[in-house]
């Protein structure tokens, strides 16, 4: 297993669901945490809990990264606290639901700006030390909704097909560089995604635990995998879409994810 003790790791949206669930894992391996939310309560709570019960080094960073250039704030915040990531986990994300024309504008470029720009933001700035270093981890949070279409939710699962493929790009580029770059594809999760996106519509088959999912990146980041699907089922399900033209995947789709 990959050795966590005195690395550190910086995670987006870690205040809960999968950021927390990660920010869990990592203080009880011994790993000094950055820990990024909107929140400065919430997450200077999450890291009195971790310290207490691991003893666990957790700075906390306030930022709103769906806003401009707020990922080049929180890469100033850690490097004032002298700190060089090897882990960086871009796990802060959102979805919408429902017909696109229906939609807030506004909205919909906020999830473009947190699931997609501020993570290629985030991970220009902290990549360059891996490099230098010839060492690190990246862990990108996609979504099986990366593997086809998604109707009723397409700026989602267009951010999460943009994921993917930055994420397979990168580990193909930094390989032979000693950076493990990794696009995690979690499906339906016990987190509070679907009360954000305002319904359970969108959830398809039965939700995997948080620690399901971070034990499934763990695994996968070990054995250099470029991506990883968590569950069975969700691999299935992701995979099925080989077997039918595009036109009949996304109508497919449509038919899954259309709200009731």
């Amino acid at each position: 297993m990959i050795d966590f003790r005195n690395k550190t790791a910086l995670i987006t949206g870690a205040s809960s669901g999968i950021g927390r669930g990660f920010a869990d894992a990592l203080a009880a391996c011994g790993a000094r945490l950055v820990l990024v939310a909107r929140s400065t309560k919430t997450l200077e709570s999450v890291a009195k809990q971790l310290k207490k019960a691991h003893g666990t080094d957790a700075r906390v960073v306030t930022a709103d990264l769906s806003r401009e250039k707020s990922a080049d704030a929180v890469y100033k915040a850690v490097k004032k606290e002298g700190l060089s990531v090897d882990l960086l986990i871009n796990n802060a994300g959102f979805g919408t639901h429902g017909q696109f024309h229906t939609l807030s504008i506004d909205v919909d470029h906020q999830e473009i700006m947190l699931n997609c720009v501020a993570l290629v933001r985030l991970t220009h700035l902290f990549i360059p030390g891996m490099v230098e270093r010839a060492d690190g981890m990246i862990i990108n949070v996609a979504s099986t909704a990366a593997f086809q279409p998604t109707p009723y939710m397409a700026v989602y699962g267009s951010t999460k097909a943009f994921v993917l493929s930055f994420s397979e790009a990168l580990w193909a580029e930094y390989k032979k560089r000693n950076i493990r770059v990794l696009a995690l594809c979690p499906g339906a999760t016990e987190t509070n995604f679907f009360s954000v996106v305002g319904t359970e519509d969108a959830a398809v088959g039965k939700k995997r635990t948080v620690q399901d999912v971070v034990a499934t990146a763990f695994r996968a980041l070990e054995r250099g995998k470029p991506y990883v699907i968590d569950g069975l089922f969700n691999y299935l399900l992701a995979q099925s879409s080989r077997f039918a033209t595009h036109g009949q995947t996304a109508m497919i789709t449509a038919g899954m994810m259309k709200p009731n």
